[in-house]
């Protein structure tokens, strides 16, 4: 999961820290000391969980907690406040947690657990959603409509506003960009290494090292190169245990 923590006393938030990398798996992707830099941080990056202070500058944290739940998909927000008068409207929002200042371990601990466990479930369903969808796609091939199963498909290929999609012996046409095509895709398979690439990772035959600490794919069967670009590295070495 990644979080920030948007705190302004800079003691209570290296102590947030110290548990949050000490007793959970959770990244701090980001830390602020007021409402308004993380509501511009949040509409241009996903993050799953936030530990956030009430009394903060700019924007203040219930402000800002009402406006983050309007967003079509919003993070958890863990409370952390001095306060104990705003628990009841934290609630209303549907907040993931109340701790209360100061903080004691016990209570910061079994909060990170249960996010841990909520991480968990989330990672289940959807794979469980994954599992349960459609494993084939209907393919274009000389004026032909192609039933393929997703399992055959090597990668894909975006081409001005098509899609190309490659399995062993042959190419089909998609008329559709690559982004949408991805919904049709298992998630556990698939993994978009750059904005114009999706690779089936049980085709890859061999990953080469190359410039800037990126890598390109060799596929079997195949011999294309796929890029893995800088910003899907982390995902992609986490993916594939590197």
């Amino acid at each position: 999961m990644k979080s920030i923590i948007v705190e302004d006393e800079f003691p209570a938030r290296e102590e947030l820290k110290y548990f949050i990398k000490n007793f959970s798996d959770i990244e701090i992707v980001n830390e602020f000391d007021n409402g308004i830099d993380v509501l511009k941080f949040i509409q241009e990056n996903k993050v799953d969980v936030i530990f956030l202070d009430i009394n903060i500058p700019l924007l203040d944290g219930m402000l800002l907690a009402k406006t983050i739940k309007n967003f079509k998909v919003s993070p958890k927000i863990v409370f952390i406040t001095a306060y104990k008068e705003h628990a009841v409207d934290a609630f209303e929002l549907e907040v993931f947690d109340y701790i209360l200042k100061p903080y004691s371990e016990e209570r910061i601990v079994s909060m990170l657990n249960k996010l841990k466990v909520f991480d968990k479930k989330n990672i289940e369903n959807k794979l469980l959603e994954n599992e349960n969808s459609v494993s084939s796609v209907s393919l274009w091939k000389n004026e032909k409509l192609m039933v393929i199963n997703t399992k055959d498909i090597y990668y894909c290929e975006a081409k001005e506003r098509e899609t190309y999609v490659f399995t062993k012996d042959d190419e089909y046409i998609v008329k559709c960009s690559i982004t949408e095509f991805e919904k049709n895709l298992p998630i556990n398979i698939f993994f978009k290494t750059h904005r114009s690439y999706i690779v089936n990772i049980n085709k890859i035959n061999e990953i080469i090292p190359w410039f800037n600490n990126t890598y390109k794919l060799k596929l079997k069967h195949k011999k294309c190169d796929i890029p893995v670009s800088r910003s899907k590295i982390k995902n992609f070495r986490k993916l594939m245990h590197i």
